[in-house]
């Protein structure tokens, strides 16, 4: 039920003292059955009570209003501060690590080839901030967005500590953390924003000192399990074109020649 304007606020259509508004009165009067929806009984002619707010009272009024509204909003801002220390879990997110630069673009992840054979692919971002130069010089990493959460566990499954290059590739679920704009209660002006606009799943949520001590990592090889328990995978394809068996996160390295 909406709340009821300034102007309403004193308006008793009715003698048994049921409040609705003016335009809802009006409605009943003159288009339905003229009845009060409380006591069945005919609206009269003139309401039963009304008297109009002064001036006075309606500034007081609209005050009070912004008061708690105000208040209201600094209770939620309040009550979201501790988000800014939480990552959640994305089960849809792979984070990839150890990329050769010829990899490092989003349309060449997407192909078949690459990632684009585990399942429909949504967004692939190259992360340029995390390019560095290892022993086999620089590599990249990236985060690549799936449609369907378990298309992102088959991947980091066939994946995960491959060699291309001569590099390590290593992947996991990715983490995401909250939007300030959220956390501040306010409306995100950034129309792709990467970040959190809503409360996250609770069971994959955790504190940065929960993912220091691994606790995301046992969430995430939880997953594993139950959709390698769920669908019997023993054998999936790398990246590449190679066969590579399944290599959940924390296990040996598989190598594969990948063009």
């Amino acid at each position: 039920m909406e709340p009821l304007e300034v102007d309403d606020l004193t308006f008793f259509p009715c003698t048994c003292g049921y409040q609705i508004c003016r335009f809802c009165w009006h409605r009943i009067r003159t288009d339905e059955n003229k009845l009060c929806p409380a006591c069945r009984k005919e609206y009269p002619e003139n309401p039963a009570d009304f008297k109009p707010l002064t001036q006075e009272e309606m500034i007081a009024f609209k005050s009070q209003k912004r008061q708690r509204d105000q208040q209201r909003k600094q209770k939620i801002t309040e009550n979201r501060k501790h988000l800014a220390n939480v990552r959640v879990v994305q089960k849809n997110l792979v984070f990839v690590v150890g990329l050769p630069p010829r990899l490092a673009d989003a349309d060449i992840l997407k192909k078949h080839e690459y990632f684009g054979k585990y399942g429909k692919i949504h967004k692939v971002v190259i992360n340029p901030s995390t390019t560095y130069a290892g022993v086999q010089g620089p590599s990249a990493s990236a985060y690549v967005t799936y449609v369907h959460n378990a298309d992102a566990l088959r991947a980091i499954q066939s994946v995960n500590n491959i060699m291309i290059d001569g590099r390590l590739i290593k992947t996991s679920l990715g983490t995401t953390k909250y939007c300030s704009h959220f956390m501040k209660n306010q409306q995100c002006p950034k129309c792709d924003c990467m970040y959190l606009h809503e409360l996250g799943d609770s069971e994959a949520s955790f504190t940065k000192e929960e993912m220091h001590q691994g606790k995301h990592q046992e969430y995430e090889k939880r997953l594993h399990d139950v959709l390698i328990a769920s669908s019997g995978v023993n054998n999936i394809s790398g990246i590449g074109g190679s066969a590579n068996g399944v290599s959940v996160v924390g296990s040996g390295t598989s190598k594969i020649n990948a063009s």
